[in-house]
């Protein structure tokens, strides 16, 4: 007996994408409790209520043609998200963006948009990320972070939907340091960290960095951690000078021999302001 093919879809095409848009935009407030799921339903609603000619796949199941990356993980707050959108007609991205803001939601914010025709996509290699650690003394965290540094590996386990996975965070620090503020602020019982993590798979997030310091200094917050990414971008060459400036202890992570050989002695991330039209946040 000859195989039934699969019936194709009737009628026509639809219409082709003739522009594709990156925007840059941040999850705050109650958002940050959003998941992904959450937040791509959001934004295809803001897309609709916006009125954008977004382009759809083609199919019995058409959908808007909106991709994601590396978003932050639930219960995170950011201010360096990315997403792409393939239109079917030619906007302006200035009014895209203040279109797009103007329709989603309190707590995703639309930060910039740009057109891939006419500026590189940003190459996200690398999060810098703040974290605030309630209930603990930077003393106790800056021993915390000295452990870590001088740790070969620092292995942590993570259940995932395919089970528990071991990964190692140590590798990808590029450097972690306490911030002047936990103590200048007289913040006492705040620390406050600052890590660069370069995207691996798997990710390494800040909540497995804060399981290995709990496995290697019973370090505990009194409340769970307030994350939040600052920045993404490539991964360069040169020490990030601004990562620094406001540090009680900088903490490069020394790399050991044969990680990344092909980058050369890459020391630490440097999330390019000069790479338009996306610019690093100011702290």
């Amino acid at each position: 007996m000859a195989r039934q093919q699969p019936p194709r879809p009737s009628g026509p095409a639809p219409p082709p994408a003739v522009q594709r848009l990156t925007v840059k935009y941040a999850k705050r407030g109650r958002m940050r409790f959003a998941s992904h799921r959450d937040i791509a339903r959001a934004v295809e609603r803001g897309v609709r209520r916006a009125g954008l000619p977004v382009a759809h796949s083609a199919g019995f199941s058409p959908h808007p043609k909106i991709s994601y990356a590396g978003g932050a993980p639930t219960g995170a707050a950011s201010e360096a998200e990315f997403l792409e959108i393939s239109l079917t007609a030619s906007l302006d991205p200035h009014a895209v963006r203040a279109r797009l803001d103007e329709a989603l939601p309190d707590g995703i914010d639309v930060i910039e948009v740009a057109d891939l025709a006419v500026a590189q996509a940003p190459r996200l290699e690398a999060s810098e990320w703040e974290v605030m650690l309630p209930g603990v003394g930077p003393d106790d965290a800056a021993r915390a972070v000295e452990a870590f540094l001088a740790a070969p590996t620092a292995v942590v386990e993570r259940l995932t939907s395919n089970g528990v996975r071991r990964l190692d965070t140590r590798a990808g620090v590029v450097t972690l340091a306490l911030d002047r503020r936990a103590t200048t602020e007289g913040q006492l019982g705040c620390a406050i960290l600052r890590m660069v993590v370069r995207h691996l798979t798997p990710a390494v997030r800040p909540e497995d960095i804060l399981a290995a310091f709990r496995a290697m200094c019973a370090l505990e917050p009194s409340s769970p951690a307030v994350v939040t990414r600052l920045a993404q971008g490539p991964l360069g060459s040169d020490i990030a000078a601004d990562s620094h400036d406001e540090a009680a202890t900088t903490a490069e992570a020394p790399r050991p021999e044969g990680r990344d050989a092909a980058r050369g002695q890459v020391m630490a991330a440097r999330l390019d302001a000069e790479d338009a039209p996306w610019r690093r946040p100011r702290l």
